[in-house]
């Protein structure tokens, strides 16, 4: 028996259809922009277990979200992960999701490729920021290149649609965002480039590696021929085509030009908080609903109140000299 869908409209009469979901915090990665080198990690007696992430999806999935991202940390470390995406495969089945997807690292992706292409599941994000395996080393701390390369091979022969997210540093990838374009061009891969966003004490300058992607772009229309593209993938992604390699590139623009008025979504953390905003404080718990009426009822309620009180949009800010992030959460605690 399907679900009966409702619609949910948040103060601002934005219609709210997709949810991220942040199945754990925890990284095999230790990108400087994403999270500090020495994190403390969430002990597991505070994570919800699958089958709990699964009924709030479920649940929101009945109140009319028809999308569903799988984030981390690295979604593909947390123990267990197939079992959650093949059981929310079956909302996709039915018809009540539009789309089921996932962001990884690519670090496990070798493992998981042929499972994943097995599921609903049809397209990943893969962040990479560098094509360059000394670089790599350095902005992960301790990512094997090779092994991510492996991974992206496994998922492209299995036949999942890959799209590339990149984010942008001066001073650190900028002089190869062309070869990027290149590279996913040759493999048939579209590319988002990202403008880093000020979550979480990092302990550097954001300000010294931040990149306005108005200025990338205008650099990068001297050598690829762009032209307005009206492909969306229900994100904030504003892409163009580029005509020499026929694939996209979209940017992601939090501070030189928010998407607040579009925003569509909204993050459910593996402690089954839910952050309606991205760049906001507010929350709502509903691990605890979730936890204390079997029937639904309370985490419907829940759900409800939050959307009601879903803030207009971000404060997100970086001034040259300041290490004061916006929000004190790192991004692998939310789900980026």
């Amino acid at each position: 028996m399907g679900f009966k869908s409702y619609k949910m409209i948040d103060p601002f009469g934005r219609k709210i259809s997709y949810l991220r979901v942040s199945v754990t915090d925890r990284c095999d990665f230790r990108c400087s922009y994403c999270m500090a080198e020495d994190m403390d990690f969430l002990p597991r007696s505070e994570i919800l277990d699958l089958e709990e992430i699964d009924r709030v999806a479920s649940a929101f999935i009945k109140r009319g979200v028809d999308k569903i991202r799988l984030t981390g940390g690295e979604p593909l470390v947390r123990r267990g992960i197939m079992k959650l995406v093949n059981s929310l495969s079956r909302h996709k089945k039915s018809g009540a999701l539009k789309e089921l997807t996932l962001t990884t690292n690519a670090s496990q992706l070798y493992r998981f490729a042929d499972d994943l292409a097995g599921s609903a599941i049809e397209r990943i994000n893969v962040s990479l920021d560098t094509l360059n395996p000394e670089t790599f080393t350095r902005l992960t701390k301790n990512g094997d290149h090779a092994q991510v390369m492996r991974g992206i091979d496994a998922a492209h022969k299995v036949g999942l649609k890959i799209k590339i997210n990149t984010v942008a540093l001066k001073g650190i990838n900028d002089n190869e965002f062309d070869e990027i374009i290149n590279w996913c061009g040759e493999r048939g891969f579209d590319l988002t480039l990202i403008e880093t966003m000020p979550m979480g004490d990092i302990g550097n300058l954001r300000y010294d590696h931040h990149l306005s992607l108005s200025d990338v772009r205008k650099r990068l229309e001297k050598n690829w021929t762009m032209s307005q593209s009206s492909y969306s993938t229900g994100g904030p992604s504003k892409y163009v085509d580029i005509a020499e390699t026929k694939t996209k590139l979209g940017f992601i623009t939090p501070l030189s030009d928010h998407f607040c008025d579009s925003c569509n979504r909204v993050r459910l953390t593996c402690t089954g908080t839910l952050y309606m905003c991205l760049g906001q404080d507010a929350s709502v718990d509903l691990r605890e609903p979730l936890r204390a009426d079997p029937s639904g009822e309370k985490l419907a309620s829940a759900i409800e109140s939050a959307i009601s009180n879903k803030p207009k949009g971000h404060d997100f800010e970086i001034k040259s000299g300041e290490n004061i992030p916006a929000v004190a959460r790192h991004m692998s605690v939310t789900g980026g």
